[in-house]
């Protein structure tokens, strides 16, 4: 559990300009603003304030006006400020939109964008130089409009420290887990996905579009696969091992993990296996050799560089951060 649940709320401000989509709006409230009775904690761990430029907002088609929001003076109490998307991108934002953006970034906000509110936040020059992610869909348009940011095009979500953009609707939602996963433990964010009813890792560098094809003669589902994989991580599961329990080849089973997930199967298994090491970590477990071979990683040295390259932190710094049991290091 996060060591900071006894702390005031993590304040996030969602900024709804005009044509904004409703959806994304509907992905920060749904993840940041529901209370989580739950997590078993004594009090919210973030807070959501709705802003806008002005009083009444017309959102995307018109679909509704929304009323009773706070002015852009919320953004300056905000730790998280989220850009939600709209379509008519090539619309420059508001000065007073970008300008509580810089402001934001300035003084150390964490500044989010979900879907084309990339678009936002390259207008306003906080991504010259940096990666992005944007809607597959308008690449080519923001490519033309903001040709010095580091764009990609194929991947969810893209994190550079203080600036995080994901690249559609659904990505929003794999990126606001990721900010959970990073502010407060795989187990918390765990929850969370279960209550979204909604895969709780996918790895930001998963391509945006995956393919499905309708299969032709029998079922090509990788979901009895993978379940069977997550009760044995701790096992010496190999490609080879999957693909033989899938009874197909290698390369069949390479070719239908690129098209139903994204993503190769040593990937999917070696984030399968962090996420089990983070869990098993936060809920007290000090010996790293058990917490490897339990996980199936295997050593400590490679528990310590896939959890540095997942989380950023050393094994003994995600346990000060999100375990349950104290500052302690962990043990060899």
């Amino acid at each position: 559990m996060s060591q900071g649940s006894s702390q005031r709320p993590h304040r996030v401000a969602v900024i709804v300009d005009e044509g904004t989509n409703p959806f994304e709006v509907g992905v920060a409230t749904e993840l940041f603003g529901l209370p989580r009775p739950e997590l078993g904690l004594p009090g919210p761990l973030y807070e959501v304030t709705l802003c806008a430029p002005v009083p009444e907002i017309r959102m995307n088609h018109g679909f509704f006006t929304l009323t009773g929001v706070r002015g852009l003076d919320a953004v300056a109490q905000a730790d998280t400020l989220v850009v939600p998307g709209r379509p008519d991108n090539v619309v420059p934002r508001g000065p007073d939109v970008l300008d509580a953006i810089r402001r934001a970034h300035a003084r150390g906000a964490r500044i989010v964008s979900f879907c084309t509110g990339t678009f936002a936040l390259a207008e306003a020059g906080l991504l010259d130089g940096r990666r992005a992610a944007t809607h597959w869909r308008w690449a080519d348009s923001f490519r033309r409009l903001h040709p010095k940011v580091l764009l990609e095009p194929d991947v969810l979500f893209v994190d550079e420290g203080g600036l995080l953009t994901a690249a559609g609707s659904a990505a929003a939602l794999d990126l606001g887990l990721y900010i959970w996963r990073r502010d407060h433990g795989a187990e918390i964010a765990n929850h969370v996905s279960r209550r979204l009813v909604f895969a709780a890792h996918r790895d930001g560098g998963q391509r945006q579009f995956v393919e499905r094809p309708v299969p032709q003669v029998r079922d090509e589902s990788l979901a009895p696969l993978l379940a069977w994989a997550q009760e044995r991580l701790g096992e010496p599961l190999t490609v080879a091992g999957l693909a033989a329990r899938a009874r197909v080849s290698p390369a069949t089973l390479h070719r239908r993990f690129r098209a139903q997930l994204g993503t190769t199967p040593l990937a999917w298994l070696t984030s399968e296996r962090v996420t089990l090491a983070c869990r098993l970590i936060e809920r007290g477990e000090e010996r790293l050799d058990v917490v490897a071979a339990r996980s199936g990683l295997g050593s400590a040295a490679n528990l310590r560089a896939r959890l540095r390259q997942a989380t950023g932190l050393s094994p003994s710094a995600y346990r000060r951060r999100f375990g349950s049991g104290g500052g302690e290091a962990l043990v060899s």
